[in-house]
């Protein structure tokens, strides 16, 4: 099953749980915050984990 990159950087996609589309890093966001490049390896795109 392929994963479905839907969300940027520099989006606000709200509360949750998100994983890097590059290396799988799950990364939690608070309702109002923007999705930051992946810490770990820099990418730009994630799926709602």
């Amino acid at each position: 099953m392929s994963r479905v990159c839907q969300y940027k950087t520099g989006e606000r996609p709200g509360r949750g749980s998100y994983t890097c589309c590059n290396c799988g890093f799950c990364l939690k966001l608070g309702a109002d915050d923007k999705m930051p490049p992946c810490p770990n390896c820099n990418n730009t795109t994630f799926t709602k984990a």
